[in-house]
């Protein structure tokens, strides 16, 4: 009976707040590790306040040079300059972790960057990379992220680097 009293007390308080409401038990939630107050969880729908960029932050690619003919798998080799290369999930005010966006326009800067076929994360803290792809031509660009995948303000990005894969 408690149970179904608390339940029907977290789904009218959520329905309160416009949000929608995964109904489980309470032994369910409890044993679910939560998120630290600290960190909220990053969420593709809100923004996120951004972090300053250290100043005179830039990101650039190494290799490949721009309009550089390459064969698949390309080696991508990163580089930063003024800031940090940390792993994701570590908080630290100048620096941040690569993201490598593939054939792509940049994302809202105000969201976390997201992580899809065309947004590669490189969370671990990876300064480089080999990656498949098809024939023709394709833009890269690397975009620094912080802890939570978010770009800094302003954004560390590199400017565009066009090969094209034999």
């Amino acid at each position: 009976m408690l149970i179904r009293l608390i339940t029907a007390l977290c789904l009218i308080l959520t329905a309160a707040c416009g949000q929608e409401a995964a109904v489980e038990s309470a032994g369910e939630a409890a044993s679910r590790p939560q998120p630290a107050a600290a960190e909220p969880a990053a969420s593709a729908e809100a923004p996120l306040g951004r972090r300053p960029a250290p100043p005179g932050a830039m990101a650039y690619i190494v290799e490949p040079a721009d309009g550089a003919t390459v064969g698949s798998p390309v080696r991508v080799v990163f580089g930063l300059r003024g800031a940090g290369v940390t792993p994701a999930g570590i908080e630290r005010e100048d620096a941040g972790h690569h993201h490598l966006l593939i054939d792509t326009e940049p994302p809202d800067f105000n969201l976390p960057i997201p992580a899809d076929a065309n947004h590669v994360h490189f969370g671990g803290g990876q300064t480089e990379t080999e990656i498949e792809l098809s024939p023709g031509r394709h833009t890269l660009r690397l975009l620094l992220g912080d802890h939570l995948h978010v770009p800094h303000d302003p954004p560390v990005m590199s400017e565009p680097v066009t090969i094209e894969v034999r």
